[in-house]
């Protein structure tokens, strides 16, 4: 056989090892793909994973542990190499340190296919299964943008923004120059405007912001106040089937207006809104009627009635295009990791 094949058989056995289930075979083998240098980047490329983000013992874990060695030939195979490896390498330079790691010709083709698609985007589909997010009146862009403290805003579609702002790295620890300390930079992202077609809402078109860590951290309750007194009104919701656990939020002017929490005590806080006294008068059975006896206990049908329901659903259209910031003024929203979706 000749060395070449060798050598690629070999690899693919170690890459093969990196999924077993002893953590020591495991551990071995990532030492000797890694100890092979910059020859194992063209070995393990091929199985560089496209849009998702990268787990444990993966070719995205060797290329990353190789790191500046990687770095190099993945833009060599850039400039140079024919064939489908120069997607893989696109996509692997994008893993390893974001839109940094990418040079300016490239950088620039990623910004077109961006245009491209906001053009060809429709109907956007939300990740409900993501499970927390605020709303925002549209027209308070501006407000919530400084109320918030978001910095760098780059255009991106629904399905990009997404996937950064729940599946991927959405964080990245900023060291300050000054002193030991560091800071915690944060990705959001902000849908298009969503207008409801249902003309009973008080207000009928909304953006959502999505950021599981910005929100988890900062509480999505604070967050909705601080959007609240800029923006006017502002929600939070919540939905963890894992947990069986709902939530929502309501604050106006700063201040809770309602609330429900599965696991809060109470559970609700503030007078039951229009919507909730309309579910409990017209129960169509006992059974409706003592559900909704306190009021909604759910966050989807909170949204549905308040501002716009998660998920793609008929009464919803869109307008304009969603936005990609993050919460630190000097930290460029190109700086997080990972391949994402487009």
């Amino acid at each position: 056989m000749p060395d070449a094949d060798a050598a690629a058989s070999l690899t693919q056995d170690l890459f093969a090892d990196l999924s077993a289930t002893n953590r020591s075979t495991r551990e071995g083998a990532e030492d000797a793909l890694v100890a092979l240098g910059v020859e194992a980047v063209d070995h393990v490329l091929p199985y560089v994973r496209e849009g998702r983000p990268a787990g444990l013992g993966d070719a995205e874990g060797v290329l990353r542990r190789l790191g500046a060695v990687a770095k190099g030939r993945l833009r060599e195979i850039r400039r140079r190499v024919p064939g489908r490896l120069r997607r893989k390498a696109l996509v692997a330079l994008a893993a390893l340190g974001g839109g940094e790691g990418i040079e300016g010709a490239d950088l620039r083709a990623l910004e077109r296919l961006v245009r491209i698609r906001l053009l060809e985007e429709g109907a956007v589909r939300l990740p409900a299964e993501a499970g927390r997010w605020l709303a925002f009146p549209a027209d308070r862009f501006d407000d919530a943008v400084s109320a918030l403290g978001l910095h760098d805003l780059r255009p991106a579609t629904t399905v990009t923004g997404a996937a950064a702002a729940t599946g991927f790295p959405d964080r990245v620890e900023v060291p300050n120059s000054a002193d030991s300390r560091r800071s915690t930079a944060y990705r959001v992202f902000v849908t298009p405007e969503l207008t409801s077609r249902r003309r009973t809402l008080p207000i009928r078109n909304w953006r959502l912001l999505w950021g599981n860590s910005f929100i988890d951290e900062l509480s999505g309750f604070t967050l909705a106040d601080r959007l609240s007194r800029e923006c006017g009104e502002a929600h939070f919701y919540s939905a963890d089937p894992y947990n069986q656990a709902e939530c929502w939020y309501v604050s106006r002017a700063g201040r809770l207006v309602r609330s429900y929490g599965t696991y809060a005590d109470p559970q609700f806080a503030g007078e039951p809104l229009h919507f909730e006294v309309a579910y409990r008068n017209n129960a169509a059975t006992p059974r409706e009627a003592a559900e909704y006896a306190d009021g909604c206990p759910y966050a989807s049908t909170a949204a549905r009635n308040l501002s716009v329901q998660c998920d793609f659903v008929p009464d919803i259209r869109t307008q304009g295009h969603g936005w990609l910031a993050n919460t630190h003024p000097e930290v460029p929203t190109f700086r997080f990791s990972g391949a994402l979706p487009v």
